[in-house]
Order: structure tokens, then C-alpha cells, then sequence
């Protein structure tokens, strides 16, 4: 039976609602430095029985329950949301950018998802029944699936809040963008592995052992045939076919397909034309304006009617279990900000930076919601566990921009000479050369630290050789990159001065010996330029080098700042 002349004009009428509201509330978030898919989200509350039913419940139904066809009609076009919307995060995904990263992001992204999967599926399989199966004969899926939804991390709302902090292009910006793209990828698959183990589409599943096989070789099929294809393929549309129309058809034909082969397996739609996102994505010849029509229409229109559509399902007052609630959110917090932040330290980052990273792999975003929804609507999970699974995407999304950027100026005070110059740092020197006086700190620092004074040494006289680093006003800056986790400042005070054939020719009176990382290399520039501004006059340099000892020194540098 087709729709009725009364329910396309409901269908239609309800379509409008949904998007008024959804970018109505979701401008509203971004006004407040907020991602606005939790706009979206919000909007569906009001507009589902949360509020709306609660309050006019037949203006809730005239919307949203007229008939049932006009409820398949919304839930066909929310299933094409969801579906193009991991288009998208496919396509966002850089495998360059993964494959070429460094030890760290390879221990964050294991870490990040082996620590909290554990925390997940280990706190599921022991309290079943207290985190909320529904079904006894799923227990062992059910613990995969807590564990799979504590371990995902949303690679949008990641994206979104590193260029909001402008972090995006840096060293920790590039590492948690390369551990989210391998969450995402791993995540997917093993929740497409769960919904496979719950029987969906038990017409044309597989067994487990034949459908891994089936999606092993899926993926080398994709991300190396298809992927060939589709790098030949676009130069050719893009010549003949008319621009962005052909190319645009090209890309969702491809979506769709693989969509629905991954369907007719028994694994879930999502995670073909995720897939295969990843693979046009990966193409040289996408244009930038390609990408950003596909996104700009998937994000505006279609993603917002599944995110609205979440709040259409659940009443939240009713099922929020404030307990439920508050142990997700522990678990998520713990499992993710440690998992990662140990990923990261052990990977060679110090203890602010991990914590910085660990934060910013805590957004669940939208690919919890998503995950969330499909195990609602499969009977995997009850409807607290469904709302204690969305609140924590939404506390996760919105607590990791500020705390992420606490820590960020953190760093940024922490890097600085005020605060990095320690008093067993300082001495009082009578040296009368330069290597000798470089000699000096660099015995200080290698007992400190326990570091190789020889490695130390050869260091900093290296970089000496390639350029003098006497400044003017009679400061000299001596310094090396070299393999720690930590910047270290060292200083000395020569009052007859040192010839250091300085810009100025006068003698080297204030000597900053500096090391840091040898691969954050803007660290040391931004060293070396606060403490050239800051000693830009000879009177300061005069004041520091009368000091009477290190206690008196450290309290005039710290007077500058």
C-alpha cells in the first residue's frame, strides 16, 4: 500500500520540522563553541516524547506516529543519513597520514582501543545484568559491544575541536587525527562483527569464521582494487562527465553498492560504505570542492534527520538511570583518557601532552550515537543503557574542547624560561671560553638528568659550529635538540664576560644553554624567541648578572613575567 495524499503531506511536513529545529538548536550550540550535532541531538528530545509528547502528545503523533507508513518513510530516509553520513567519515579519513605516523600514534591507537575495550567488555561480562542485557543468550555479545562502544572514538567531532583549538596541523594534532582514523576503522569492524553475531539478516549471514574471511577480503578488495579503480576512474569523469554531478553520482553509486553487499552478508551497511569512503577519500583527484559538496549536503540535510530522529524514539526522562548514566561516563573517561594517555607517554610524549592527547581521543560523538542506535533498534540493549549511551557521547563531545585546552595553556606556561629554569641550574662561572662554559653546564645537566655528557656536549658544539648563538646585549643562547621527553634550561653567569662573536661584538655575559625534544622542533624555536625578546636590554641583562646567587637570579627572572 502507498503513501496517501494525507501521509506525504505529513511526511513532508514532518521533514520540515525536524530540519527547522535541527539547525535552529544546532547554530544555537555553535554560537557557544559547541559541535552542532549535539543541537541536532537536543532537538530531537524536544521534538520527541520527551517534551513534546510529554506535553502536546497529539501533535507529537499527528508529526511523528500518524501511520505506519508514513513511520517507515522516516526511518528509511534516517537509515540513508546514517548511511551517508559514514560515507563522509570514510572519506575524511587520510590512510597516508596513518601509515606514515610515528611510533607514538601507533602505541595511542592500540592502546587507545585495547585499555578500554578491555574496561568495556570485562565490566559487561561480569555485571551483565547491572549495565543492561536484555537477553541472556547475548552475554558474551553484549560484553563485545560494551567494549566496542567505550573503545570508538568520533572522528568528526575530533577533527572539529582540533581546529577549534588551532592544534589541528601540529604534532599532537596529527596524532590523535591518525589513532581516531584507526579507532573509527578497527571500532567498525568489530561492531560490524557483533551485529553479525546477533543474527541480522540471518537469510544470507555467514558463520563467524567464513564472514571474517568475507570482510578480510572485502577490505583488500576495496582499499586496493577499488581504490586503483577510483584513482583511474574520477580524471576520466571529471573530464567527460558533467562537474560535480557525474563525479557526485559516481561517489554514491559506489557508497550504496558497497553498502548494500555488506548488508546482504549479515554485516551492517554502515561499515561497507565506510569502507569504501575510506577508498574515494584516499584518491588524489577528488577535488577539495568535490569533498566539501558531499559533506555540506550529507551534514546539512541528511545527517541532521538521523541525529533528530534519536530523540524521536526514547523518552529520556523517563529512562534516564542516573547510576547507569554515571558508570558509563566513569568507564568511558577512565578507559579512553588512560588507555591513550599511557599509549602516548610510553610512545615518548611527557605527562601534560598524553594527558592532552588522552582527552582528545575521549569524544564519543557521533559514531557512539550511531553505534548506540543500531544495538537499540537490534533489542541488544534496554532504553537506560540507550540514554546513558547518548549522554555520555554528548559529555564526552562537549567536556573535551575545555579540558583539552586547560592543559593546553598548561603547556604553554610550562614552556616557558621563568618556569623551566630551576636554581641547580644556575652557576656563577669564571670561565674564559666559550667551550669551556658550554663544558660546564652541559656536566650540570648530564648529572641532573643522568644523561651522557659526551652526547651532550658533541650536541650543543655541533650546532655551535654551524652558527655562532651569541645574541646581542651580552646573551648567548647556546642550544641542541636531543632525545628527551623534556625541555631543559641551564644557565650561567660569567662577569668578566666570554667572547662569543656576538651580533653586537659585545662579550657573552648571560649564557642559556637550551635543550629540548629532538622532534618538536617548533618548541625550541618558541623558546629561543621568549627569551630573546625578554633579554632584548642590556640593564636587564646588568640586573640578572648582579645577582649575589641562584635564589636572588631565579626571583629577578621570574620578576619579567
Amino acid at each position: 500500500m502507498g503513501l496517501s495524499a494525507t501521509d506525504i503531506t505529513i511526511f513532508l511536513l514532518s521533514l520540515s520540522v525536524i530540519l527547522f529545529f535541527a539547525r535552529g538548536l544546532g547554530e544555537l550550540l555553535r554560537y557557544f563553541k559547541q559541535p552542532i550535532v549535539i543541537g541536532e541531538i537536543i532537538a530531537g528530545i524536544i521534538l520527541g516524547p520527551t517534551i513534546l509528547g510529554t506535553i502536546f502528545p497529539g501533535t507529537f503523533n499527528s508529526l511523528f506516529n500518524q501511520s505506519e507508513e508514513v513511520v517507515t518513510a522516516l526511518n528509511g530516509i534516517t537509515l540513508l543519513g546514517v548511511v551517508m553520513l559514514l560515507l563522509v567519515s570514510g572519506i575524511e579519513i587520510d590512510l597516508s597520514l596513518v601509515l606514515r605516523q610515528s611510533k607514538a600514534a601507533v602505541v595511542i591507537s592500540l592502546l587507545g582501543i585495547l585499555f578500554p575495550f578491555s574496561v568495556g567488555f570485562f565490566s559487561a561480562y561480569f555485571y551483565p545484568e547491572f549495565l543492561g542485557l536484555t537477553d541472556p543468550s547475548l552475554h558474551l555479545v553484549f560484553a563485545l559491544f560494551v567494549g566496542t562502544a567505550l573503545s570508538i572514538t568520533a572522528l568528526p567531532v575530533v577533527a572539529r575541536t582540533l581546529m577549534d583549538l588551532q592544534i589541528f596541523k601540529s604534532e599532537i594534532g596529527y596524532l590523535i587525527m591518525a589513532a581516531a582514523m584507526f579507532n573509527d576503522l578497527v571500532g567498525w569492524i568489530i561492531f560490524s562483527v557483533v551485529l553479525s553475531m546477533i543474527g541480522q539478516n540471518s537469510g544470507h549471514s555467514l558463520s563467524l569464521s567464513s564472514l571474517i574471511i568475507v570482510i578480510g577480503s572485502f577490505l583488500v578488495f576495496v582499499l586496493i582494487f577499488v581504490r586503483k579503480f577510483i584513482d583511474y576512474s574520477l580524471p576520466f569523469i571529471q573530464k567527460r562527465f558533467t562537474f560535480p554531478g557525474g563525479v557526485l553520482n559516481f561517489i554514491f553509486i559506489l557508497g550504496f553498492i558497497s553498502a548494500a553487499f555488506t548488508e546482504y552478508i549479515g554485516v551492517h551497511a554502515i561499515f561497507g560504505v565506510f569502507i569504501m569512503g575510506i577508498a574515494i577519500g584516499d584518491s588524489v583527484h577528488l577535488k577539495k570542492e568535490t569533498r566539501e559538496i558531499i559533506y555540506q549536503f550529507v551534514t546539512n540535510i541528511f545527517a541532521p534527520l538521523f541525529f533528530v530522529s534519536i530523540g524521536l524514539r526514547i523518552n529520556f526522562i523517563e529512562n534516564f538511570d542516573p547510576l547507569i548514566v554515571t558508570v558509563f561516563l566513569v568507564l568511558a573517561f577512565i578507559g579512553k583518557v588512560v588507555g591513550c594517555g599511557l599509549g602516548a607517554y610510553w610512545g615518548g610524549l611527557n605527562k601534560n601532552d598524553s594527558l592532552i592527547i588522552g582527552f582528545g581521543m575521549n569524544s564519543r560523538g557521533a559514531m557512539e550515537i550511531v553505534l548506540g542506535t543500531l544495538a537499540y533498534q537490534y533489542g541488544l540493549i534496554n532504553e537506560k543503557v540507550f540514554v546513558a549511551l547518548i549522554i555520555m557521547a554528548l559529555v564526552t563531545s562537549i567536556s573535551s574542547a575545555p579540558i583539552m585546552n586547560y592543559f593546553l595553556k598548561k603547556v604553554k606556561t610550562e614552556l616557558s624560561f621563568h618556569t623551566l629554569l630551576k636554581k641547580e641550574y644556575v652557576i656563577f662561572s669564571s670561565s674564559q671560553t666559550k667551550d669551556e662554559v658550554i663544558a660546564e653546564l652541559c656536566k650540570i645537566v648530564a648529572v641532573q638528568k643522568k644523561l651522557d655528557f659526551n652526547l651532550l656536549y658533541n650536541s650543543v658544539m655541533k650546532r655551535e659550529e654551524l652558527i655562532t648563538t651569541g645574541l646581542e646585549k651580552h646573551l648567548a643562547i647556546p642550544h641542541a635538540r636531543i632525545n628527551t621527553k623534556e625541555s631543559i634550561i641551564a644557565a650561567a653567569v660569567v662577569r668578566n664576560g666570554i667572547e662569543w662573536n656576538s651580533l653586537d661584538k659585545l662579550p657573552a655575559k648571560f649564557i642559556v644553554l637550551l635543550l629540548t625534544p629532538e622532534d618538536k622542533p617548533e618548541i625550541q624555536l618558541n623558546l629561543l624567541s621568549d627569551i630573546a625578546k625578554k633579554y632584548n636590554d642590556v640593564k636587564i641583562i646588568e640586573e640578572i648578572i648582579a645577582s649575589k646567587d641562584a635564589n636572588e637570579l631565579i626571583s629577578k627572572v621570574k620578576q619579567l613575567y
